[in-house]
């Protein structure tokens, strides 16, 4: 006959009781609020400080007028210290996609681009609500277009109103592609001015924002930005809307704003650019994305090489955000913070490491080569 052990019951009681403070810390963890949660890595791992750009460079996307102040204040207050920053930097020139239509593009042409030449270019913008006036409101928009080019604007910029808020005298979304636009983009290519699309935004906004949802923390602190339930269409019909607005115009040159607003799905990107040889891509505000995914990314910029753009969309303009961009194109540093806070996602970026002949192209050359007022 078998005798029972005599510390199994003690084992049992010690596995029990384990079991029981795991539970009761499963659950005090469930209840804990995690806002203020931010871990600190144990990682010991070279960091490289990178201040200034390898070669002259070009910031393909930023925004130096009154626009996203609602025409309150200038973004870049003093210019002469801006040039100081840029100068810094080793940033030969911005572009500033702030030229709303009439005189404020004029005022951003007059502060920036006549006033420093070569150092600045301004996109202008187009009035999409003059489409609800008809066939007429087509014809007031090609006019702000030329009105534009014959100004000294630099490019077009299309912002994502136009398939997300703006609606034609029906009360519809206009997408981008809207066939009624035609003209408008068809204009743009014949002045020599490429066109800067910002289509929808990252997918996480598109979703439900739940514990599913990466991005949840930053959607819950602007739950403006969520499109979840708000009746426009979704990721994917924008990000066709878009492909298909650029191959209905192949003699227009069209610069798709945050890597072609599909950052998350570098393939589907690199496919777009293939099909379509009238398109490149900016990297404005996409660093956190490009550096989760360091080698699909450098794959991706090399594959590309005279189609990315570097823009840092980083305003007010702000040198530590720029020169974070530096230390992630040309090192190999891992698991740093894409910035003082993780506010889009909680995960680290490694950097790309890329050569410099891809750097030349990236920072300054693809830039200079498809914004003819740069090249000028």
């Amino acid at each position: 006959m078998d005798l029972p052990s005599p510390g199994l019951p003690d084992r049992l009681r010690s596995a029990g009781t384990r079991r029981a403070r795991d539970l009761a810390a499963r659950a005090r963890l469930g209840t804990r609020r995690l806002a203020p949660y931010r871990p600190r890595s144990e990682l010991v791992l070279p960091a490289t400080e990178v201040p200034r750009a390898a070669v002259p460079a070009v910031d393909a996307h930023n925004h130096l007028g009154r626009w996203l102040t609602d025409g309150r204040a200038w973004l870049a207050p003093d210019v002469p210290a801006l040039l100081a920053r840029m100068d810094e930097l080793n940033l030969a020139a911005v572009v500033n996609l702030d030229g709303r239509p009439g005189e404020e593009l004029e005022a951003n042409l007059d502060r920036y681009d006549r006033a420093h030449p070569g150092r600045f270019a301004t996109f202008a913008h187009v009035d999409w609500s003059l489409l609800t006036r008809g066939p007429a409101g087509v014809g007031a928009m090609v006019a702000q277009v030329e009105r534009a080019a014959r100004a000294g604007a630099a490019g077009l910029k299309v912002w994502k109103d136009l398939g997300l808020v703006q609606r034609d005298a029906s009360g519809a979304l206009v997408r981008p592609d809207d066939p009624r636009l035609a003209d408008v983009f068809d204009a743009a290519g014949e002045h020599g001015l490429p066109v800067l699309v910002h289509i929808g935004d990252p997918p996480a906004f598109f979703r439900p924002v739940d514990r599913f949802n990466e991005r949840l923390e930053e959607l819950t602190r602007h739950p403006d930005w969520s499109w979840h339930g708000k009746g426009v269409p979704t990721h994917r019909e924008l990000q066709d809307a878009f492909e298909s607005l650029v191959g209905a115009h192949p003699g227009t040159t069209f610069i798709g704003a945050h890597v072609a607003g599909w950052a998350e799905n570098l393939q589907w990107v690199s496919d777009v650019l293939d099909r379509h040889p009238n398109l490149v891509v900016d990297t404005g505000a996409r660093l956190a994305e490009l550096g989760r995914q360091p080698r699909a990314a450098a794959a991706f910029v090399r594959r590309h090489a005279d189609r990315v753009l570097w823009g840092s969309d980083s305003f007010p303009f702000e040198a530590g955000a720029v020169s974070r961009w530096f230390r992630l194109l040309e090192t190999a540093d891992e698991a740093f913070d894409y910035g003082p806070e993780p506010d889009q996602g909680r995960w680290t970026v490694s950097g790309l490491d890329l050569e410099p002949e891809v750097l030349a192209a990236v920072y300054a050359g693809n830039a200079r080569r498809v914004v003819p007022a740069l090249a000028r």
